[in-house]
């Protein structure tokens, strides 16, 4: 399922109506799935209070409030642009319909309301374009008020209010949202990574009438738009099915990314792990693993292959490689033939030692920008999407470009674009955690950019769903933290849920 433009949603709401549905049927249907998306993100009841403008992305917020009231118990407020009047007819419909609705006149006293306070941004659709004008800019500034001072949380309904969602452009005073539940399809100005401040999470809200099933060059990991990874294991499945994956990581320095990636691979469904660590740190790492895992010295990484596995990670940890080990380190890149994700110091390695050649199709490159920038310095001055483009128009690899918009993409495919993570994931060992999740999926046969997008899409929600727990937050959520909910993410991506 493609991102689309306004034009293009704007075709697929026409077609739907000539196929009998009606504006009604379709903003009810809209509203009831934004209600429900919005009780499964945010489980614990509290506060909602939406902010209306005058048209339908109102009244899909007006049915969202009835939803979350009705079903999920929380207790729901409006903040109105325009008097009554003055919104659409629909919308003023919708109104009507909402019993006993708490209007608010005036920014709310917010320490007299129990958490969470949630603002749903229903003030402008797919339709406006430019900075927001009064009264919508004052209420745009009161909720970026409570959300700097009273800890408000944000969700915009289909884009947040003064951000275009055909090129992304974020207009003077736009909300700020921290997720973004994007009706019927992608916008695709707002998978950009430029946008990425405005919009926070993207979420997906299914809308059947309206649903783009052509595949297009930016597309959106989402569990509403994938159907791998859903199928449970068959009764009489077996660890040798599961898959053998062997790690090459951790150093002296960094011992902790050998453990972070094991239990990436381990938590992420491999049934066989191996970790393959300095001689002089074994001991040290193998009382820190799971013990489900099997700890090996070496002296070269090439003992690496020689025994059986289905995928390898390399890189999480080593360090500065010796001297003397290089031409080690780059036969094993020769000679392995196996799914082999390759992080962190092993791609400082490759860029610094003028390696990039040996990189090949069975390779998972996964960077952050600095990483990226030494492996190809001439695609540091233009976009994320263009340089993902243009890096694996000219590599082999299947790209995971790290970012608060991961991207990842490969030769004559879509760029496919992460909906899900946290700012609280901007701490060491993530990056560990997250190879070790996609070896394993593709130890258990995945194809190279099945893995990669469900991996990616699996570790951002782990830590969505640790930071629903009342004792984490942003400032304390850990690797370990997002590993012991990646069982639940699983669930969710298999579900639906998110």
């Amino acid at each position: 399922m493609a991102a689309v433009s306004v034009a293009q949603m704007r075709a697929l709401e026409a077609a739907a109506i000539q196929q009998g549905w009606t504006e009604e049927a379709l903003m009810d249907l809209a509203g009831e799935r934004l209600g429900k998306s919005l009780a499964e993100h945010f489980p614990k009841p509290g506060n909602a209070i939406g902010y209306l403008g005058k048209g339908h992305n109102a009244g899909d917020t007006l049915i969202a409030l009835r939803i979350l009231r009705d079903r999920y118990g929380w207790k729901i407020h409006t903040r109105e642009a325009y008097a009554h009047k003055d919104l659409a007819p629909l919308t003023q419909k919708k109104y009507a319909s909402l019993h006993s609705l708490s209007r608010l006149d005036e920014m709310p006293a917010w320490r007299d309301l129990p958490s969470p306070l949630l603002l749903i941004d229903g003030l402008l659709g797919i339709g406006a374009h430019g900075a927001l004008r009064k009264p919508l800019a004052d209420l745009a500034a009161e909720m970026a008020s409570l959300r700097s001072h009273a800890g408000a949380i944000t969700a915009a309904v289909d884009l947040p209010s003064g951000v275009n969602p055909d090129n992304g452009e974020i207009s003077s005073g736009s909300v700020m949202a921290d997720i973004t539940f994007m009706i019927g399809n992608a916008k695709s100005g707002l998978l950009q990574g430029k946008t990425a401040a405005a919009t926070g999470k993207l979420a997906l809200v299914p809308v059947e009438p309206l649903q783009d099933d052509h595949p297009g060059s930016l597309q959106l990991i989402s569990p509403q738009n994938c159907d791998f990874g859903k199928a449970r294991r068959p009764f009489d499945f077996h660890k040798g099915q599961a898959g053998r994956i062997s790690l090459l990581v951790g150093s002296a320095d960094y011992s902790g990314a050998a453990v972070m990636a094991a239990t990436g691979a381990l938590k992420g469904g491999a049934g066989l792990i191996t970790v393959w660590v300095p001689h002089s740190i074994r001991l040290a790492v193998s009382q820190k693993c799971p013990p489900e895992v099997i700890v090996r010295g070496m002296d070269s990484p090439l003992e690496a292959l020689e025994m059986a596995h289905d995928a390898m990670v390399i890189g999480c940890g080593i360090g500065a490689i010796d001297p003397s080990k290089a031409d080690d380190w780059i036969q094993l890149l020769q000679r392995g033939t196996k799914p082999t994700v390759l992080d962190a110091d092993i791609l400082n390695f490759i860029a610094a030692s003028g390696n990039t050649h040996r990189l090949a199709a069975h390779h998972i490159v996964t960077p952050h920008p600095g990483e990226f920038a030494r492996l190809a310095p001439d695609l540091t001055n233009i976009s994320r999407e263009a340089a993902a483009q243009a890096y694996v128009s000219r590599t082999p690899v299947t790209l995971l470009l790290k970012g608060s918009r991961t991207i990842i993409t490969r030769q004559n495919e879509s760029l496919w674009i992460n909906s899900t993570g946290s700012p609280g994931m901007a701490t060491g060992g993530q990056g560990d955690l997250l190879a070790g999740v996609i070896g394993a999926r593709l130890a258990g046969g995945m194809p190279a950019i099945d893995a990669t997008c469900h991996a990616a899409w699996l570790c951002g929600r782990a830590a969505e769903r640790a930071l629903n727990h009342p004792d984490i937050s942003e400032e304390s959520l850990l690797p370990e933290d997002v590993a012991r909910h990646l069982g639940g993410a699983f669930q969710d991506w298999r579900c639906s849920l998110r």
